[in-house]
Formats: C-alpha cells, sequence, structure tokens
C-alpha cells in the first residue's frame, strides 16, 4: 500500500536564466509541495518549456538595474501563495527526507525562517567535508526580504547572490541538507565565480562607507568583509577548508575546489586594490 504523503503548504521559487541543464531534476523533486514559481529572466533555451511542464508558474522578470532584485521583486510585486516560500536555486535538489524535515519545521509556529544546510558537488563529487554552505531560503512570507543593496547600474547581476534575508522573528535550522551540484561543468563554475568576484569587490567598497549596513551582516559576512582585502585572507581560507576543516578527505576534488575557492578570494582582493588605485 502506497503512503499518502502530506502535501506542504509552501511555496517553492526557484530564480532562473537559461536552466534547462539543472531545471528538470530540480522540479521533478518537487511533487509534495502545494505551489511551484519559476521566475524567469528572459530564457532563450527550453528552460519556459520545462517549467510549464511541470506545471510551475511563471514569473516572467525584467530587471531594469535597480532594487529589487528578483528575488525581493517576487516578495513584493508577485506574493507566493502560501504561507511559506522556499528559494531554490536550479541546480539544487530535495528528497524525501528533507520534505519531511520541512513539514515538521512549519509546523513549529515558534519559528519564522530556517537555516538549511547543502552538499556540495565538484567534479561530480560530493563534498562531505570542508567549510558547510548554509543559506536562510526557507521562511514565512511577509516576514522577511532580502538584504537592498544599492548597487544602481554598477552589477549586472540580477539575482540576489550573497544577501541574505532580514528575518522579523526567531530562525531555526534544519540539517539535512539539500543536493547543490551544477551539470552546466567547470567552466560555467568558473564563469559564475568571475561574475561573483567583481560583485564582491564593489560591495566591498559601498560597505566602507555605510557602516550602518554591518549591524544586518551575519557573523560570517562580518568576517569576510573585514579581512576580504588582506594580502592573508586567499591562503588562511584555503587551510581553514582543507586543513582546519579536513577537506582533504574529499581527495582530489577537495583540493581542486579549496583551490578554485582561494583563487576566487585572491581575485576579489586583487580588484579592490584596483579600485582604491583608481578613486
Amino acid at each position: 500500500m502506497t503512503e499518502t504523503k502530506t502535501q506542504l503548504q509552501v511555496t517553492v521559487a526557484i530564480p532562473v536564466k537559461n536552466e534547462e541543464a539543472n531545471l528538470t531534476a530540480c522540479l521533478e523533486r518537487l511533487g509534495r509541495f502545494q505551489e511551484i514559481v519559476v521566475i524567469d529572466s528572459g530564457s532563450t533555451d527550453r528552460t519556459a518549456e520545462i517549467a510549464e511542464q511541470f506545471g510551475a508558474r511563471i514569473a516572467d522578470f525584467n530587471w531594469d538595474g535597480k532594487f529589487p532584485k528578483k528575488r525581493n521583486w517576487l516578495l513584493l510585486n508577485d506574493p507566493p501563495n502560501q504561507p511559506w516560500v522556499l528559494f531554490l536555486d536550479a541546480d539544487e535538489f530535495v528528497n524525501d527526507e528533507f520534505c519531511n524535515a520541512v513539514e515538521r519545521a512549519i509546523r513549529d509556529e515558534a519559528k519564522d525562517g530556517y537555516w538549511l544546510s547543502y552538499t556540495n558537488y565538484f567534479l561530480g563529487q560530493p563534498l562531505r567535508h570542508g567549510l558547510a554552505q548554509r543559506k536562510l531560503a526557507l521562511f514565512r512570507v511577509g516576514n522577511a526580504l532580502y538584504e537592498k543593496i544599492d548597487e544602481d547600474q554598477w552589477s549586472q547581476l540580477d539575482m540576489e547572490i550573497h544577501e541574505h534575508p532580514i528575518i522579523e522573528g526567531d530562525v531555526g535550522e534544519i540539517t539535512v541538507p539539500i543536493d547543490h551540484r551544477d551539470y552546466k561543468g567547470l567552466g560555467k563554475f568558473i564563469e559564475k565565480h568571475r561574475d561573483y568576484a567583481l560583485w564582491e569587490a564593489r560591495r566591498y567598497a559601498k560597505l566602507q562607507n555605510d557602516p550602518a549596513v554591518w549591524d544586518l551582516l551575519t557573523s560570517r559576512q562580518r568576517v569576510k568583509y573585514k579581512y576580504l582585502a588582506k594580502w592573508w585572507y586567499p591562503a588562511f581560507y584555503f587551510l581553514f577548508t582543507y586543513i582546519a576543516k579536513r577537506g582533504f578527505l574529499d581527495g582530489g576534488a577537495g583540493f581542486h575546489y579549496a583551490v578554485y575557492k582561494a583563487w576566487y578570494f585572491h581575485t576579489i582582493r586583487l580588484l579592490i586594490k584596483e579600485q582604491q588605485s583608481q578613486t
């Protein structure tokens, strides 16, 4: 006899642009959620067709270079129809164990949001060690917006990248991990991190001129932006994630991932120095 599983009163919101490589694997795991919204930035591949095949609601987003970006735009202009919203990227995949954890979590009337954990994949291998990825990506609708960053026209990224939601209320944690595995390959990984590095360098400059924003940062963000421009930070990150956090136990994939992340932070530092020399 097949067990009937509870439909979760959660809207899953998936920001996308040309995600046909990942989207099917993401959507086919979301049958227990009451609503699926795909927020599309003018995809030119089969993204919209795939979303329609799975019965997802498509919200078309055209960014004007100003606030709000994609996730905040949905919350403010086309709100989810369920009391909770879960933001997933197209390369993030849930399983039944995670859905069961969500079912338990949203019953807790004392909580208004949850930190989520992720298992990163790199070069086709899961990374079980190293610095854990966490995001505040499940919360009650109406109780949170992502950080507002003054970045009018200086960024080409139309979606919140490293901003986190500001939650009104208590926040818990779901420890069952989401699989984060991008099927687009190493070239796309490098391209994304180049774009992220440009964004981080510009945000660093903005933070220096707006000390009030520091009160809204998470503890991890404060550490990052305090030391991001230091010459030793990329090497420290490599040693911390590869040695202290035992990334070496992930073999070659763990080593290469730590090297690429150190390269990423080194690139940010050089971009910061370049910006400072031009002012």
